[in-house]
């Protein structure tokens, strides 16, 4: 009796362990395809249009109220959040719409089109599936060099209820034109910082001050031009950090009134004055869970260590090309 008592009892075990390991390899194969749906939709060139949508459109009701209401926390984040904010201050002055540029309704300027139809996604650089409130939370903590909020929060769900307004409409895991930054080509240089100033100085320091302190509003309650760095503006953690993203960033809306399909300056001069301008000091705030795989890293992520030969330095300024060469290379050497 004890024995066939015994027996069943490892039966049951060994159920239970075939059980977990399945239901483990289950997770496995979805976090693995997720994220190689992640990296298409990221990779893939779309075609999808998309036209900015009416704020009269939104409806008189309480979600219409909370979209609204998301809209101006994008627009006016320090009159909310900022050093004399009204609900909190946990931020550096700075606006959202600092970086998504009519709060996040201008196509290439950072646009949030993209958001509702992508989200959640796996990101690389935290390594897990990241919801919207997660992604809002990390631009506050790091472009606006400032605090989480409560994912729960009137003001996370009003930003959520906003980017959601946003991309209705958009097929989900579609990327639609303008989405997010544009692609902008690598130099067969690294960027200088040298001729990086000179353009500084020619098109930019006239809104952002010869200091790159920005001009804020008489009450110092937030900025009317945004600080390009020193203590108030985004720290090393930020995406605009990355030489690609701001160089994009610039190339499709600086100075003030460019577009995508009117630029003012070259992509050589985009280059060169991100480079001077993400040379110049500001807050060092890292992140430990940043990169977990280093092999994910971006050519132009500045702090290493990395799973290349090329150093830090490189890694900031480029030439990208070699190191980019060098990681399409390992991929095809794996695959053979």
């Amino acid at each position: 009796m004890g024995n066939t008592f015994s027996r069943t009892g490892w039966l049951m075990i060994a159920g239970l362990i075939i059980l977990v390991l399945l239901i483990v390899s289950e997770l496995i194969l979805k976090q693995t395809q997720s994220k190689k749906l992640m990296a298409g939709i990221l990779s893939a060139k779309s075609d999808y249009p998309w036209q900015i949508p009416d704020t009269a459109s939104i409806p008189h009701t309480a979600e219409g109220d909370l979209i609204r209401y998301g809209k101006d926390l994008i627009a006016n984040t320090a009159m909310h959040l900022g050093p004399k904010g009204l609900v909190a201050n946990i931020t550096n002055g700075m606006n959202c719409q600092n970086c998504h540029i009519n709060a996040g309704l201008k196509p290439f300027g950072n646009c949030f089109s993209a958001v509702a139809s992508t989200y959640p996604k796996y990101r690389p650089r935290s390594g897990r599936v990241e919801s919207i409130e997660f992604r809002i939370n990390e631009c506050l903590e790091r472009s606006l060099n400032g605090a989480k909020i409560d994912s729960l929060s009137k003001e996370m769900r009003a930003m959520v209820a906003y980017m959601n307004w946003v991309g209705e409409g958009v097929p989900k895991n579609v990327k639609p034109i303008g989405a997010g930054l544009d692609e902008i080509k690598y130099l067969d240089r690294a960027a200088d910082t040298a001729q990086g100033r000179l353009v500084y100085f020619s098109k930019c320091q006239s809104c952002h001050g010869p200091e790159g302190k920005g001009l804020m509003y008489p009450d110092s309650a937030g900025f009317v031009y945004p600080p390009l760095w020193g203590d108030k503006s985004y720290n090393v953690s930020a995406g605009l950090f990355r030489l690609s993203r701001f160089a994009s960033y610039i190339h499709d809306n600086m100075p003030f009134g460019a577009s995508h399909n009117a630029q003012q300056l070259s992509i050589e001069e985009s280059w060169d004055v991100a480079a001077f301008v993400n040379s110049q000091p500001r807050p060092d705030k890292r992140f430990s869970y940043d990169w977990p795989d280093i092999k994910t890293k971006p050519e132009d992520y500045p702090f290493g260590p990395y799973a290349d030969g090329f150093t830090e330095v490189q890694h900031k300024y480029g030439p990208f090309g070699p190191i980019k060469k060098a990681k399409e290379d390992l991929k095809k050497n794996k695959a053979m």
